[in-house]
């Protein structure tokens, strides 16, 4: 009986043990746990932080140093939360020296509410400076969570100098690929682009709000303690190993949260993902994660719901010139740095590596090498095994897994309909604007760059030379150069010259006329400046000191903008009359006529005056501000820009390609544009990477030098997702898709006169020009004879026949609007009262009504045997392997002429053979194909890169050598001898040879293109 009564003595023991401790968190907010905590000494103070040095009485001889950053949110004491497991013991155990960054709690700091994201990571820097000099050895580099991501972006800023590596404690990079708690990225991105611009930027986060939000994440857990907690209050010696542990995550481990710094955060490294694209913003530099060379230690913690796995994992992407190894723990988020786990496993590990890296140990059996995450991993990277391991007994837990996992599959059978609504949400409004301009409507680039500059100011707008400038800059500048051409004595109307590099000055002078009403009339740099300064009716020329000395012979007055506004930059031959340098004009200091009203351009005025040739002639092309338009909301719904891309401006601005689709079609998408010094193989991968280019732009054969480049690797331009412009050649495309296959290619052809802007958007028909863009001018291909050069027409109706498929017809542009019309506008054509514009481009279209581009009217070659086009022989010829630059061009007279094709190899390639040319010429009739064909060293190349082939047609009929074949009567191509030049009469080839092709063969490999009808020399 005596057992079965109560120990009453031992429940009245634990109900005043319990009183007693329950009494002593309240008045003390814990257990006094008798630990000290580890002795450091503060050796700098500044506003944004103070230095701890952690063992101040040990002079640090032999030993390694590492310097820990804490998250924004969470206290330094981070580093030092036990002394058993806490780091900054376990870390001297191993001869490491930790120096803590102490950020302080910004709501208690001068500014620190303040505190840009920028702050932190200069900080940092100033204190891997400062510890350089005090040790004379170079620094390791650690962060947890948030703190881990400022420890990536600092070694990216300073390019990994003074850094000996790089450790990290769950620490996501791809945060879009999981994002914490497994929200779907379609949802939050945009709440996290309006929580940063509407928000965060007028509140900050206290250190309450931090702590509940943390404490959120897993609030089963968190009751779970509590009542745990509370279970042990009477055991005192069972609840002091943790104590320090709770206390911290529960207590005092929280400081607030600047505004700014959260702000910048989500719009940089959430929303556009910019630690895996690069092209992140640091004191105005642009910085990619590309740039660390250091070796990296990733933490990564299997059940970690914040840093998640595949988020974490990022960095073996993001930083593909680095090592990168990583340690997995069986633990979450807070697990990693602070508890039993870390002080057995992290924090020796953490040592161990230090050593390693100084050359003092082995490597830690802890790690391995960090493998990129295979495309078909989804979800968070968190096992099942992990979560249900992690979750015994936490059955509310393991229900949420299961949702996500839910969630996740059906978001993976609705992918197609997310993105297509997502490119629904980006392109209606675009082509909705573009539908509802009229002659009245007030639209401009000048307009867009206000517009952008009032809606995001603080966004970067241009990247050039690792520097940024943002749209309320670029907006200041704009006005400041319109003040000077006032000054100048330039007014609405006035057509003023442009020759100016692709520089930012060069994009803002360009605003700045449309700004102020003027035309801006973009100058090539061809020996024929005076005719085009005559055919524009222009008399002014800005330009930059680069191109002065040219502009000045050409015109008699010259104004100056650009390269700098600093002594160096002095321009000797100003007068102030002749040669004004617009640079030394105080925009302040100008008064603003009465007339003056920004922006004043209307939809059917002249905007801009481009240039083209054809067959030697210069052709002056206008454009309004309507076309202008048309091409900008037209490319960049076509392309999907967005806010969150960055577009690389490869094309002069002078070319179509330069000035609509890229800059056009960028200020209408408010990307950023990044602006280069020229095409350069090793700018260019160096550039894409730290800009985190996603769209690149490019003209005919530009990327062809890139492509051929032996140092080229495709691998790390992983964040391109679009190639965009006009002239690429088949062969090119096919190299674009093989060696970047996530890329896709969106081509781009507009008619001379602008009456017509085509665009392959699908990319699923390699060398075609696709369809009209969407509210622009709808266009027909009308029935031609090229030999009478003459539109066909119906017997029957009276009016011009339409083309069936396959068929090789002119193609018309409805001609909708009557200011627009700049060409030639034929009434009646189809149906009575229709109105359409001819521009001289020959197309087909296929069965499912996409078009064909097959040369200009002019172009056509007039052989003995019937018209020849010279496109498809150029498109067949490039995807030829070695084959650098193609051109075609005519020798004779009309009704005799020979079509000659002329070849440039690629370096390591000497000649080719005759059934290489064949059979790349075999899906075309024989009398659709050259009747010579030629390798040439070199064919020189517009600014553009173009080919031209004038000076070779200007020598006539190519003699007979080694590297020149003539097409036989059989269709095959041999060797054109003296004795074959001599015997054969390339003239009367029969045109019968070889049999015809389906529409679905010259579908396959017949390609052309031109977006300025000028393909023929």
């Amino acid at each position: 009986m005596a057992r079965l009564l109560p120990d009453v003595g031992g429940t009245v023991g634990r109900i005043v043990a319990t009183a007693q401790n329950g009494l002593e968190v309240i008045r003390m907010g814990g257990l006094d746990t008798g630990t000290e905590p580890t002795p450091y000494q503060v050796v700098e103070t500044e506003k944004m932080y103070r230095l701890r040095r952690y063992f101040p009485a040990d002079t640090g001889e032999g030993y390694a140093h590492v310097v820990l950053v804490p998250p924004m949110m969470v206290s330094a004491n981070v580093y030092d939360v036990g002394p058993e497991n806490g780091a900054a013991s376990v870390l001297y155990r191993h001869k490491v020296i930790p120096w803590v960054v102490d950020f302080g709690s910004p709501d208690h700091e001068e500014g620190g509410m303040e505190r840009t994201l920028t702050d932190h990571v200069v900080a940092i820097s100033r204190v891997i400076d400062l510890v350089r000099r005090v040790t004379g050895q170079d620094v390791h580099l650690g962060g947890y969570s948030q703190g881990g991501m400022f420890a990536y972006q600092t070694a990216a800023y300073r390019r990994s100098k003074g850094i000996a590596s790089v450790i990290t404690f769950g620490s996501p990079v791809d945060i879009l690929a999981a994002l914490p708690l497994g929200l779907p990225a379609q949802l939050a991105v945009p709440g996290a682009e309006f929580v940063a611009d509407n928000v965060f930027n007028r509140l900050w986060i206290p250190s309450w709000l931090a702590r509940a939000g943390f404490q959120l994440v897993d609030p089963v857990k968190t009751v779970r303690s509590r009542i745990d907690f509370l279970r042990k209050l009477h055991d005192r010696d069972a609840l002091l190993p943790r104590e320090d542990q709770r206390r911290f995550i529960e207590q005092e481990g929280w400081v607030a949260w600047s505004g700014p710094a959260v702000a910048e955060l989500l719009r940089q490294f959430v929303v556009h993902n910019r630690m895996m694209s690069g092209g992140f913003v640091i004191d105005g530099d642009v910085v990619s994660m590309t740039e660390i060379t250091s070796p990296i230690l990733a933490f990564v913690g299997e059940t970690d719901d914040i840093g998640q796995p595949l988020a974490v994992r990022g960095i073996v992407r993001a930083a593909p010139d680095a090592e990168v190894y990583e340690s997995d723990l069986p633990v979450g988020h807070f697990g990693l740095v602070v508890g039993s786990k870390a002080g057995q496993i992290t924090w020796p590990t953490v040592g161990e590596w230090i050593q390693w890296q100084e050359g003092n140990g082995d490597r830690p059996a802890a790690i391995d090498r960090m493998r990129p995450t295979a495309p078909s991993e989804r979800g968070t990277g968190i096992s099942w095994a992990n979560r249900l391991t992690y979750g015994v007994g936490q059955v509310a837990g393991v229900g949420n897994t299961v949702s996500k996992e839910l969630v996740g599959a059906v978001s993976g059978l609705q992918r197609t309909t997310k993105a297509v609504a997502t490119e629904s949400v980006r392109t209606v409004p675009r082509l909705f604007r573009l539908g509802q301009i009229e002659p009245s409507t007030r639209v401009s680039l000048g307009k867009l760059m206000s517009e952008n500059a009032k809606r995001t100011p603080n966004e970067e707008a241009f990247l050039f030379e690792d520097r940024v400038l943002t749209h309320a800059q670029v907006n200041t500048r704009i006005n400041n150069v319109v003040a000077g051409l006032i000054e100048c004595g330039i007014r609405p109307g006035v057509h003023v010259g442009m020759m100016m590099d692709p520089r930012p000055s060069a994009l803002v002078t360009v605003a700045a006329l449309s700004r102020l009403g003027a035309v801006a009339v973009l100058l090539p740099s061809w020996d024929e400046l005076p005719e085009l300064l005559a055919l524009a009716e222009t008399k002014v020329i800005v330009t930059d000191p680069v191109h002065l000395d040219r502009a000045a012979t050409a015109c008699d007055r010259v104004l100056v903008l650009g390269g700098g506004s600093s002594d160096a930059r002095a321009i000797e031959r100003a007068d102030g009359e002749r040669i004004v340098d617009m640079e030394k004009i105080d925009p302040e200091r100008v008064r603003m006529p009465s007339w003056y009203r920004p922006d004043p351009g209307l939809a059917g005025d002249l905007a801009f005056i481009l240039f083209t040739e054809t067959q030697g002639r210069v052709n002056r092309w206008s454009i309004t501000n309507h076309r202008f338009a048309m091409s900008a909301f037209g490319a960049a719904a076509a392309a999907g820009l967005s806010s969150r891309d960055t577009v690389y401006c490869l094309p002069p601005l002078h070319h179509a390609s330069g000035l609509l689709t890229t800059l056009g079609a960028t200020a209408a998408g408010r990307s950023r544009i990044a602006l280069s010094t020229g095409v350069d193989p090793e700018r260019f991968s160096r550039e894409v990477r730290r800009y985190g280019v996603t769209v690149v732009s490019y003209t005919w054969n530009m990327l062809s030098d890139i492509l051929d480049d032996p140092k080229f690797d495709a691998s790390q331009l992983g964040s391109v997702r679009l190639f965009m412009g006009s002239g690429l050649t088949t062969g090119l495309w096919k190299r674009i898709r093989e060696q970047l296959p996530k890329a896709r290619v969106l081509e781009f052809f507009a008619t001379a006169d602008g009456s017509a802007i085509l665009a392959n958007v699908e990319d699923n028909k390699i060398g075609s020009m696709g369809v009209a863009l969407p509210e622009t001018n709808p266009v027909r291909i009308a029935a031609y004879d090229p030999v009478t050069e003459r539109l066909e027409i119906d017997r029957e109706t009276g009016y011009i026949r339409e083309t069936g498929p396959g068929e090789i017809g002119m193609m018309v542009a409805h001609a909708g609007q009557r200011f627009e019309a700049s060409g030639l506008v034929l009434r009646d054509v189809f149906r009575p009262r229709d109105r359409w514009e001819v521009a001289g481009s020959l197309f087909r279209a296929d069965s499912e009504g996409d078009l064909w581009f097959v040369g200009s009217a002019q172009g056509v070659v007039q052989s003995a045997a019937g018209p020849v086009f010279t496109v498809p022989m150029q498109q067949a010829l490039s995807q030829i392997n070695g084959v650098k630059a193609v051109g075609v061009y005519s020798v004779g007279e009309s009704g005799q002429q020979l079509a000659v094709a002329v070849m440039q190899l690629s370096h390591g390639f000497t000649s080719l053979t005759p059934t290489q040319i064949r059979v790349a010429l075999g899906e075309l009739p024989a009398e659709q194909r050259p009747h010579l064909v030629r390798i040439v060293d070199e064919i020189p190349l517009s600014e553009s890169f173009r080919p031209l082939t004038r000076s070779f047609a200007a020598k006539g009929m190519p003699k007979p050598g080694a590297k020149i074949w003539y097409r036989d009567p059989d269709g095959r191509y041999r060797r054109f001898t003296a004795t074959a030049a001599s015997s054969v009469d390339l003239h009367q080839i029969p045109n019968a040879i070889g049999g015809g092709t389906t529409d679905e063969d010259v579908a396959d490999g017949d390609v052309a293109r031109d977006d300025l009808d000028v393909i023929a020399e």
